[in-house]
């Protein structure tokens, strides 16, 4: 933002910040020839120089001269302008770089910008550079306090929802259910993304988020909000029967228990029709789903 000759005077009077401003579009410029060289060393030597830079002009205050404040605006601006330009040369680098150099750069903006817009599409692939570089254990601290500056960051708390039932912190794992299909719901397609790719990425966090909240809400005896949930779930995690055999056993029990709340034959056949399905797929839940399903069957016959 080189400025035009006729603000010389003011740009004497306005003092140091505005010399910056020069300064600051020389080194994106420099910025923009070394990300196109994808020169790493270049990258974070010309960030560290330009981090402070827009910091001291987004510090300045406006003048109350009117000429000087249309300035002041540009300026500004123009600063904000580099913040979000900066930080996305950093992300788009450490996408294509090697793990370690992943882990340097973006561990890095964390630092100096914790909530960069540009860090929303890095922490997929951040985390998996983690564990790749032999940092597992870091993982679950870093999704938290990252999760403080995103909060709807799906893959945070997709991260986060299969960390606290593993911990079998339930209680935790609910919340973050509820959070991650709540946010998905009303999350549009991030940029640069095909379509495809992001409804299926979409899905797959979705059919987790209600199966695990419907899940842990039926063993908390919340059957209303489990049946919702396991039937939110069920379309989308069809082919994955690690997930189906129990998706499928605790609507069951769901609504084998709100039949009998409501004296409802209907909900008791639906009962039946789950935990049939249930049983059909191999796993821990085969045989009580079985169990269940023959006890339902000469209940739900007793009924009107």
């Amino acid at each position: 933002m080189k400025l035009p000759a006729f603000a010389m005077a003011i740009a004497f009077l306005a003092g140091p910040v505005v010399a910056v401003a020069d300064d600051l579009e020389d080194a994106v410029q420099s910025l923009k020839e070394a990300a196109a060289k994808k020169d790493v060393d270049a990258i974070k030597k010309l960030v560290a120089t330009i981090r402070p830079m827009t910091t001291d002009i987004a510090a300045e205050a406006a003048p109350k001269d009117a000429a000087e404040k249309k300035l002041w605006e540009e300026r500004v601006a123009y600063a904000k302008t580099a913040v979000g330009y900066m930080d996305s040369v950093i992300v788009s680098t450490a996408l294509q770089s090697e793990p370690e150099v992943m882990v340097d750069l973006i561990s890095t903006l964390e630092q100096q910008n914790p909530k960069s817009k540009g860090l929303d599409q890095a922490y997929g692939p951040y985390m998996l550079a983690l564990k790749k570089t032999g940092a597992t254990a870091k993982i679950p601290a870093i999704a938290e306090k990252a999760l403080a500056n995103l909060p709807d960051n799906d893959d945070l708390l997709t991260y986060m929802i299969d960390t606290t039932m593993t911990r079998k912190q339930t209680d935790r794992a609910l919340v973050y259910a509820n959070r991650l299909t709540a946010a998905l719901n009303k999350k549009a397609k991030p940029e640069g993304m095909a379509a495809a790719d992001w409804d299926r990425k979409k899905n797959a966090e979705l059919g987790y988020g209600y199966y695990t909240a419907g899940v842990v809400s039926a063993e908390k005896g919340v059957y209303v909000v489990a049946d919702k949930n396991l039937r939110a779930a069920l379309p989308l995690i069809q082919g994955q029967p690690a997930m189906q055999g129990p998706a499928l056993f605790y609507l069951g029990m769901s609504n084998y228990q709100l039949g009998k709340m409501t004296l409802n034959k209907a909900k008791m056949l639906e009962a039946q029709k789950f935990s049939e399905q249930s049983m059909a797929i191999p796993g821990p839940y085969q045989d009580q789903a079985r169990h269940n399903s023959l006890v339902i069957k000469d209940e739900a016959a007793k009924m009107r």
